[in-house]
């Protein structure tokens, strides 16, 4: 089997990108985060193009912002946040902006402990409990996640699988598509899920 080659476009490889992305959020939980503000001449520039390393699907929550997470600058992460990190065709349609038109060699599926968006899908699969119109199309999408986790689970252990198990299937959903199989064919591109720890910014990153 032939070494994958690089997006034309892609700055770094997909692990040196992965690599920057843990290093990031280490020196985030250091405190030793390297970009408390920008200068002009470094936005002037990003003005010109953007060539980010890495894209992260991530959860919408105020409480997981993906650049301070891998204390990354502007112009670094090209970040697609939605509750739940679901996959929709809005999402799937700026994933592969980021493969085409940026070549970014790693996509990240950052989901986060304590999540709502997935604590209300169990709680509608599990205990039968209706949201509202729009939130109840978020949840069905999360729902055959929860399919193979245990319900008899304790409330946090039960919570801690589902978002596991979440991201899992939106990862799994996009390496699956064609749009992936056909932008990532010969290139050094990867995908890997994350849960970030609210309470201690810890990024844990799947096997």
């Amino acid at each position: 089997m032939t070494q994958a080659q690089a997006h034309p476009l892609a700055l770094c490889s997909s692990n040196e990108a992965l690599a920057r992305l843990k290093a990031g959020n280490a020196r985030f939980l250091a405190g030793q985060a390297r970009f408390p503000t920008v200068q002009k001449d470094i936005l002037s520039d990003l003005a010109k193009g953007q060539h980010p390393f890495a894209t992260i699907l991530g959860c919408c929550d105020s409480r997981v912002p993906p650049e301070l997470v891998f204390d990354a600058s502007f112009g670094e992460l090209f970040v697609i946040r939605v509750a739940g990190n679901v996959i929709d065709a809005a999402v799937a349609g700026s994933l592969q902006y980021a493969w085409v038109h940026l070549g970014t060699p790693l996509l990240v599926v950052l989901g986060h402990d304590n999540c709502g968006a997935v604590e209300a899908a169990i709680a509608e699969k599990f205990r039968g409990v209706r949201h509202p119109s729009r939130i109840d199309v978020l949840v069905d999408d999360i729902e055959p996640a929860l399919d193979n986790v245990d319900p008899t689970l304790p409330p946090d252990a039960l919570l801690d699988a589902a978002v596991e198990a979440n991201v899992r299937r939106t990862l799994r959903r996009i390496v699956d598509s064609p749009e992936w199989a056909t932008h990532s064919a010969g290139i050094d591109r990867q995908a890997v899920g994350a849960v970030y720890e609210l309470a201690t910014g810890v990024v844990r990153f799947l096997a």
